[in-house]
């Protein structure tokens, strides 16, 4: 079963660590669908944004439990995964694969 790459990669994630990656080690992060591999995703990049990837490091996040009022529920489990560029590549800029 395929996937399409707008089902893999659902969003970029856009924090200060994350803009420190991307200008010290030439790295992106993305949250990536639940059941995504690394194989996957650096098929996704390369197709979306047109460039070569050197690494793919997946990190699973697991959601918290939060209160309102006597209810208790728990955020949505999320995996990230943040993307090195090979050498010489051009950043991406994420509003290319809109």
């Amino acid at each position: 079963m395929t996937k399409k790459t707008k089902q893999i990669i659902l969003r970029p994630l856009i924090t200060e660590k994350t803009t420190r990656l991307r200008d010290a080690n030439h790295e992106v992060c993305f949250e990536v669908a639940p059941d995504a591999n690394k194989i996957e995703v650096k098929k996704a990049v390369e197709e979306l944004f047109k460039t070569n990837v050197e690494s793919v490091t997946i990190v699973q996040l697991k959601g918290k439990v939060k209160r309102l009022g006597r209810s208790q529920g728990r955020t949505k489990d999320r995996k990230k995964a943040y993307v090195k560029l090979k050498k010489g590549e051009k950043m991406i800029e994420y509003f290319e694969a809109v």
